[in-house]
């Protein structure tokens, strides 16, 4: 989904979980500001179910939580919180007393034009400072290019040549599950193609 800036004074992370209790839709906080989460193409929730699919199916290889764009996230060094389009957590989730998910290990989120550059940025500079973390994929609606973020064992984020073959899975080792991108992009209207 896309988050769209307001224009409104800088706030508290407790007046934000006020407001946000309240509110008719959902937004992201970033140091002190709200981001309205704009609605999703046709394209961005076809790879959203289909993904949530393929790990359902998959489900028997791992004892976790998926979470869709519903599920608020806090990421506890900054005291920000956004909806990432999936989270997964394992073992036992954990939520704060707000409901917001505090361990998730993987975070994937369907790259828009107008989120681009702040979910690749920003975002993902505060997603890095979740513990838990340990894959990070943002993934193009425009064409079929995935991108594989993860944690190396000494704490560094290494990316992973971008998939752009439709005949190619991604393997998440620490959920043992793997996405083909056939799945992944199974009815998606890329722009220069027009189908479904």
């Amino acid at each position: 989904m896309n988050a769209q800036p307001q224009q409104k004074a800088r706030m508290t992370a407790e007046a934000y979980l006020a407001f946000e209790k309240h509110s008719d839709s959902k937004h992201e906080y970033f140091d002190g500001e709200t981001f309205a989460m704009a609605g999703a193409t046709p394209n961005h929730n076809r790879i959203q179910h289909n993904i949530s699919g393929i790990l359902w199916s998959q489900r028997a290889n791992m004892r976790c939580d998926t979470f869709l764009s519903d599920q608020r996230v806090k990421i506890e060094a900054v005291e920000n919180y956004t909806y990432p389009d999936l989270s997964i957590a394992c073992g036992e989730s954990e939520f704060d007393s707000d409901d917001c998910l505090l361990n998730p290990i993987v975070i994937i989120e369907i790259l828009s034009k107008s989120s681009e550059a702040f979910d690749r940025g920003d975002k993902f500079t505060h997603y890095r400072m979740i513990p838990s973390l340990n894959e990070y994929l943002i993934i193009s609606q425009y064409s079929c290019k995935v991108e594989r973020f993860i944690r190396g064992a000494n704490g560094i984020w290494q990316i992973l040549n971008p998939y752009t073959d439709m005949a190619l899975s991604i393997k998440i080792a620490c959920i043992d599950c793997e996405l083909p991108l056939a799945d992944i992009y199974y009815r998606v209207a890329f722009e220069t193609d027009g189908k479904i």
